[in-house]
């Protein structure tokens, strides 16, 4: 599917997107980037707070290829995303990757250096291990699909599960939920030009998860991913976190197992940090509405 061309750079002469059939509050273009300023914005922003109906209000404007998100412009690290280090230019596109593949190939590397760690003196138990992976049963055998792994393998990607909602709707009620709660700081609305909502790390150049991955393009792919299998919407971003809305969560304890899996690879700091095991972590995503994942 081709990508729209970028409408962002029409913002700077006509600032409420009159022209692309938008009403935009007073807003921001952003084109600094760690090496300079970028070709062409990569995002607005609003100059006011998000509102509980922010993130509904924008989503019209993915009619011309941009996509709501809600940034935090004074959470932790930098405040606000020019100031965020982004890196477009070192990024791939997503389409170029196999969420699958990018998956075992994190768990791979994460289960191997738990083995390093244990012939170290001052090694703990950490959250995860080959063992706690889930059979990929999905209970059809007769089983509760929650055993572990007995070979310590990549089970494969969880299967995907029922709408509880539309995707959208469910974002915008996520959405409204993070903005009423607090759970954001300073959150600011915000449109990107993207083919989609997974997409939009990746096409600003988001380093939050530099830590564990460098090319974003990759956890973008895994995103897209869980897009088609569990309807998710990208929300929300700050300097190293991300939010997405659910409108398809897990069900049972054994669905939750083996996507707390794929959660674990995609950003271990979510689970180790907070001191869960896989199966106390799996159990919070049980009808879950949102997840949130950050990287230290």
């Amino acid at each position: 599917m081709a990508m729209l061309p970028n409408p962002l750079p029409r913002l700077a002469d006509d600032p409420a997107g009159a022209t692309l059939g938008l009403r935009l509050p007073p807003g921001i273009l952003v084109d600094a980037t760690d090496d300079g300023p970028w070709h062409e914005p990569l995002l607005w922003y609003a100059d006011g707070p998000a509102g509980p109906g922010t993130w509904a209000s924008l989503l019209p404007a993915r009619a011309v290829g941009l996509h709501p998100v809600l940034i935090e412009v004074d959470g932790k690290g930098p405040e606000g995303p020019a100031e965020w280090e982004l890196m477009p230019g070192e990024m791939s596109y997503p389409g170029d990757h196999d969420a699958e593949e990018v998956l075992a190939g994190y768990l791979s590397y994460l289960t191997a250096d738990d083995e390093d760690d244990e012939d170290e003196d001052d090694h703990t138990e950490e959250a995860y291990t080959e063992a706690d992976l889930p059979d990929g049963s999905d209970g059809s055998d007769g089983s509760d699909g929650s055993d572990d792994n007995p070979d310590g393998e990549w089970p494969g990607l969880a299967p995907a599960q029922p709408l509880t909602a539309d995707p959208d709707e469910r974002a915008a009620e996520v959405a409204a939920h993070l903005v009423e709660s607090g759970d954001l700081s300073a959150p600011r609305g915000a449109l990107v030009h993207a083919r989609r909502s997974a997409d939009i790390p990746a096409n600003i150049g988001w380093c939050g998860s530099y830590n564990h991955e460098n090319d974003v393009a990759r956890l973008c792919a895994v995103l897209r991913s869980w897009e088609d299998r569990f309807g998710v919407r990208l929300l929300a971003l700050s300097y190293d976190r991300l939010t997405v809305s659910v409108s398809a969560p897990p069900r049972t304890l054994a669905e939750a197992e083996a996507i707390a899996a794929e959660h674990y690879a995609f950003s271990p700091d979510t689970i180790d940090q907070d001191g869960n095991t896989l199966r106390t972590y799996a159990e919070t995503l049980i009808a879950a509405p949102a997840w949130t994942f950050f990287w230290d």
